[in-house]
């Protein structure tokens, strides 16, 4: 598949995948010491939703477009409120016309003190993204692979902080592409919180990711099992073929409330945004009874 953010900005996957990089970004904002954000694939920054791309593909409107409408109830607003504090700080009224991409979001939250280093390889998108954020002195933007420069940028001077792994796949071999970039980049920064989206799609390739990734860091690195959370949705039934069904995320040294947030938050979120009736959702800590066994990672 290929996965270029502004045919699919704001659409169901983004919505998980920044609630949860917001929750996250809010739970390091907490503690007064400076952190730092690291983007391997950041995209252009926010999106144009009466752009050419977004309009061809409106995914957009099945996902943010049905949460900003939405009666929120009570108990799950503060989960949601940093999340969508940002989206309509982007839009006047009731119009929806920008979305923030991760960098945005975490441009957004971020204080005077903290950092955000981004890196993008797609020569047009990383000097549209320079060009967003070249007034703002927090922010560096590096145009190169992240999955190269991602072990040169970690640990960060600050000690504390979050990687985003939000690749495109455009290639077939991107799972393999990311696992690599887990372990060179885990075994240097091991207290770091990562964020991992990946796609429904490949469902062999996906799961191999998540339990290689919890069996090496548990069993080889001592990780505790409550410091590793899968979060996944689909809006209608897992298919290897057609549109994108379902996405999620792995977070490694995830905050002590986001797996209770999401808990309460999956449920409700899946029946908003849901496109038929097999529409569904998991949360669990990436090995259960179904798991397949890797050899290695």
């Amino acid at each position: 598949m290929n996965y270029r953010h502004a045919f699919h900005a704001g659409n169901f996957a983004d919505v998980l995948k920044h609630l949860v990089l917001a929750q996250c970004l809010e739970h390091l904002g907490d503690k007064p010491k400076p952190y730092r954000v690291i983007d391997t694939h950041a995209g252009v920054g926010a999106y144009d939703l009466t752009g050419d791309e977004a309009r061809r593909s409106p995914e957009w409107m099945h996902g943010i477009d049905r949460l900003l409408k939405a009666d929120i109830p009570q108990d799950l607003r503060e989960s949601l409120d940093p999340y969508l504090h940002v989206v309509r700080a982007m839009n006047s009224g009731e119009s929806l016309t920008s979305y923030p991409g991760s960098p945005e979001i975490a441009a957004r939250l971020a204080r005077a003190e903290d950092r955000i280093h981004l890196c993008e390889l797609h020569k047009d998108d990383s000097v549209t993204l320079d060009k967003r954020y070249a007034r703002d002195a927090r922010v560096k933007v590096q145009a190169m692979d992240g999955y190269r420069a991602l072990p040169g940028l970690v640990p960060p001077r600050e000690k504390r902080g979050l990687v985003m792994i939000d690749p495109p796949f455009e290639h077939r071999d991107e799972m393999a592409f990311m696992a690599q970039a887990a372990k060179s980049a885990l075994e240097r920064w091991p207290t770091g919180t990562f964020i991992f989206w990946r796609p429904l799609k490949d469902l062999w390739a996906q799961e191999r990711f998540d339990v290689g990734l919890a069996e090496w860091l548990i069993a080889d690195q001592g990780l505790e099992g409550e410091k590793l959370l899968r979060a996944d949705m689909w809006v209608r039934e897992l298919k290897e073929d057609g549109p994108l069904a379902g996405a999620g995320v792995v977070v490694v040294n995830p905050p002590f409330k986001l797996e209770e947030r999401l808990l309460k938050l999956l449920p409700w979120l899946t029946e908003l945004l849901a496109q038929d009736e097999d529409a569904g959702w998991r949360l669990d800590g990436c090995i259960n009874d179904d798991s397949l066994m890797v050899d290695e990672f």
